[in-house]
């Protein structure tokens, strides 16, 4: 069967002046997918007739044909201007810790779930992706955590995060006992079945699941959400996103345990271990089309009631 690229996009002049915001553009995706196959050949097709010049991420070039140009997700960041991802939240959030520290501007198609951050209709993204491409868009900035185990003094593993990092048991449902300090002050032990500490971007994720406030992207705040306290008076708690936040976990905890990134990365910890975190340099340029309205996106993932008057 073949490929209804849509009559209306496929008139629009190609733009291939030099005042073009973006020339170079990544498509990310997820592979084996198939409706996300579908997006990313529509993607490639439309953007070639635009004259623009597209690379495609290696894991997925190869469901795309032999003719596509593909560099992994590193190089992508050297060389693109602007990367499209197409997926979920989840997807994003996986290109977004990369790409991150190369300051491209990213955009997502939505082929998830929920989509927070995946803002263009997997069906009909070529009106919005074209005014987008012609300057007609919002930037936002995001930024990053970084989390550190330290053992002994020395760093043992390191990664980023633009949700949350999340300090839990091997097992599930398990307790476990540690100490929280926030800028070296003592705060309160603990005995729970772990912490998440959540970006302003991850407070409608897990942290939102685990009793959090949503935090406006806009906030220059941390969130700290105890998992399941082992007692009724420990509420989360929003810090300073300068904050750097430590983590003590017990030497007598029996089992291993580990750090979380975004639910994808996972550093390993062991009892007697500190986590540290705090706010990264690194920031996602996140360009939304234009009349992005953050309320609105709450509303519609959310189900909250729409104006009565």
């Amino acid at each position: 069967m073949g490929i209804n690229f849509g009559v209306s996009s496929l008139l629009r002049p190609t733009n291939i002046n030099m005042t073009k915001k973006f020339n170079t553009i990544g498509l990310i995706g997820k592979p084996h997918h198939q409706g996300t196959n579908l997006t990313l050949k529509r993607l490639h097709h439309w953007l070639s007739v635009q004259g623009y010049k597209v690379i495609v991420e290696s894991r997925v070039s190869a469901e795309l044909g032999n003719d596509v140009a593909s560099m992994d997700l590193l190089d992508m960041g050297e060389h693109c201007d602007l990367a499209i991802v197409v997926g979920g939240d989840g997807n994003m959030l996986g290109a977004a810790r990369v790409l991150a520290r190369f300051d491209v501007a990213v955009i997502g198609v939505n082929r998830g779930n929920l989509g927070f951050l995946t803002d263009l209709p997997p069906d009909n993204f070529e009106d919005a992706l074209a005014d987008v491409l012609d300057g007609e868009f919002e930037t936002e900035h995001r930024f990053l955590l970084e989390a550190e185990v330290h053992r002994y003094g020395k760093i043992t593993s390191s990664n980023t995060a633009v949700n949350e990092a999340v300090l839990h048991p091997g097992k599930i449902a398990h307790m476990i006992q540690f100490e929280v300090y926030i800028d070296e002050q003592f705060m309160y032990s603990q005995r729970a079945d772990g912490m998440i500490i959540s970006t302003p971007t991850g407070s409608t994720a897990y942290s939102l699941s685990a009793g959090g406030a949503i935090l406006t992207p806009n906030l220059q705040a941390l969130i700290l959400v105890p998992m399941f306290p082992h007692t009724l008076s420990c509420r989360p708690i929003v810090v300073d996103a300068c904050s750097t936040i430590k983590l003590v976990v017990s030497p007598d905890n029996g089992e291993n345990l580990e750090v979380s990134c975004d639910g994808h990365v996972h550093l390993a910890v062991l009892p007697g271990d500190e986590i540290i975190i705090r706010r990264s340099s690194e920031q996602l340029r996140l360009i939304h089309p234009k009349g992005h309205n953050y309320f609105h996106v709450l509303r519609n993932k959310l189900g909250w009631g729409s104006k009565l008057f």
